[in-house]
């Protein structure tokens, strides 16, 4: 089986952090999975890679250019027979399939798109039409999540075109950090050390660190939570917030009007040693999502990488939100938009940290068995496999 996989999601080798999101992270990590397959001498297939490589500020202005390129490769490659299976990161990408539909049939050439969740439900009149159009000439579909799943199949998938395949992690990505981060911390870790001793010296309880990651848009609920559910917790309690995006004024205000200033801390943009530094250096993850029409959270890969790092969740029931956590071992679901119940949850794991702990190492031996990216790329090749035996 010879694989083409297609993607314009890939940041710069020497600044990951340029171009990085969910759909980012599974095009990269998918992709160096099967390369470590190849490599090992699994002689079941052969792969190659088109990729658009950019910082996400000029993706915008070089994907066109990029896909009518990747058009004419791919035509060649579907006359001379040189490819079995070709496999779209996103519906971007994907929407390739249909100006090429009647040269891939002719040759027998199999398509595969995987979807996220907002490529697929943006509420944009002209952009729907295309993912018709697309679900119409693709072979199959690899929505990252149930949910996913379902909005495909609401606009106009057919079920028997659905194989769900979850996102996973990159078990060694950390390794490197951590090394770094043993030798020398970062602001994270400096600014961490001196809350505990402000708390010490004060004789309050310990601090409880609360922490999200993420593109700060509605969806996300930031600036929701902040509102409704850092009011309802004691002040040993604090949230730092790691990312930037359109919805920052509205957490700045949410955080002056609850006077919160001295409890949430807006970090920004965070590089690799930042990210995980956070992580180590947080109690709990929490993904406060709120439904926002027409922009769904597809999976959450960040709850993923958070809890190969130790820190468990406390999440939404929401989306594809509700397929990363198991209650009890990586994590607790909360209804959206309740506070009382984030409140009262997270309350609770506050006042029994030994119970907190041991979820804690429950959290990375969950992950680590559950979503490392061989695993699912294995996943991946089951599907692909079947498709392109039809």
């Amino acid at each position: 089986m010879n694989i083409l996989f297609v993607t314009h999601s890939f940041p710069p080798p020497d600044r990951p952090l340029d171009n990085v999101g969910g759909m980012q992270r599974v095009a990269f990590e998918l992709d160096a999975a099967l390369r470590r397959q190849v490599a090992r001498g699994d002689a079941s297939f052969s792969y190659e890679t088109r990729a658009l490589v950019s910082s996400w500020r000029w993706v915008h202005v070089k994907v066109v250019p990029f896909l009518f390129g990747t058009w004419r490769l791919l035509a060649r490659q579907i006359r001379r027979r040189d490819v079995d299976v070709v496999v779209f990161s996103s519906m971007v990408t994907a929407a390739l399939a249909v100006p090429l539909s009647g040269l891939l049939r002719k040759h027998g050439v199999a398509t595969a798109a995987i979807v996220h969740g907002q490529d697929v439900t943006k509420p944009v009149r002209a952009w729907q039409g295309l993912v018709s159009r697309v679900f119409e000439a693709v072979d199959v579909v690899m929505p990252v999540s149930g949910a996913t799943g379902e909005a495909c199949v609401e606009r106009g998938l057919p079920p028997e075109k659905v194989a769900v395949v979850h996102n996973g992690v990159d078990l060694d990505r950390f390794n490197a950090v951590l090394d770094r981060l043993a030798a020398r911390g970062t602001r994270i870790s400096a600014d961490r050390a001196r809350l505990n001793e402000s708390s010490a010296e004060s004789t309050d309880a310990s601090p409880l660190l609360l922490c999200s990651v993420g593109r700060q848009v509605k969806r996300k609920g930031f600036a929701w939570f902040i509102r409704n559910v850092m009011p309802a917790l004691p002040p040993h309690v604090h949230y730092w917030l790691g990312g930037d995006g359109p919805e920052h004024d509205d957490i700045q205000a949410a955080i002056r009007e609850t006077g919160l200033e001295a409890r949430v801390r807006l970090l920004g943009r965070l590089d690799e040693d930042e990210l995980i530094d956070l992580y180590r250096c947080s109690d709990l993850f929490i993904m406060p999502n709120i439904p926002v029409p027409g922009d769904m959270e597809g999976f959450g890969i960040v709850m993923l990488e958070a809890g190969l790092s130790g820190l468990p969740t406390v999440a939404a029931r929401l989306e594809g939100i509700r397929e990363v956590i198991t209650p009890g071992e990586n994590g607790y679901f909360v209804e959206s938009g309740d506070a009382a119940g984030f409140a009262d949850r997270i309350s609770a794991l506050d006042a029994d940290r030994s119970a907190l702990a041991d979820l804690s190492e429950r959290t990375v031996g969950h992950v680590r068995s559950t979503f490392g990216w061989d695993a699912v790329a294995g996943n991946y090749l089951a599907v692909l496999s079947r498709v392109s035996n039809h």
